[in-house]
């Protein structure tokens, strides 16, 4: 239970701080951890006209792989639906152009988290 919280609260840390990012770049929070059926989606965020849908990877240890590699076809699949369910529910946006981002935190617990920020990280 103790992992769990620990990972959980990683989780989050890793969110606000890619969030604090994103908001330092120009970009504006139009969701987060939004949920449905099909998934969940971690930040929904407005660059300019463009909607953007951001998956938050955080890796502390890079012995099953990396951050951006964890974004498998499985995963990206799930993210296109929850993506698609949110444009069908918060139809103001459904006109806007979309993309996917992937940010990918690593840390190692000795230095700063290092922020990979990978922008329109796949199509769909």
């Amino acid at each position: 239970m103790t992992e769990r919280v620990s990972t959980q609260s990683s989780g989050e840390a890793a969110e606000a701080l890619a969030r604090r990012h994103l908001e330092q770049q120009g970009l504006r929070l139009l969701a987060q951890n939004w949920s449905c059926r099909r998934g969940e989606l971690d930040l929904v965020m407005l660059d300019a006209d463009t909607v953007v849908f951001v998956e938050v990877r955080y890796r502390r240890h890079t012995a099953w792989g990396g951050a951006v590699e964890s974004v498998d076809a499985r995963k990206r699949e799930k993210l296109t639906l929850a993506a698609l369910h949110f444009l069908q529910k918060e139809s103001r946006w459904a006109k806007h152009p979309c993309r996917f981002d992937v940010i990918a935190i690593s840390a190692d617990g000795k230095s700063p988290p290092q922020l990979n920020w990978i922008q329109n990280a796949f199509d769909t």
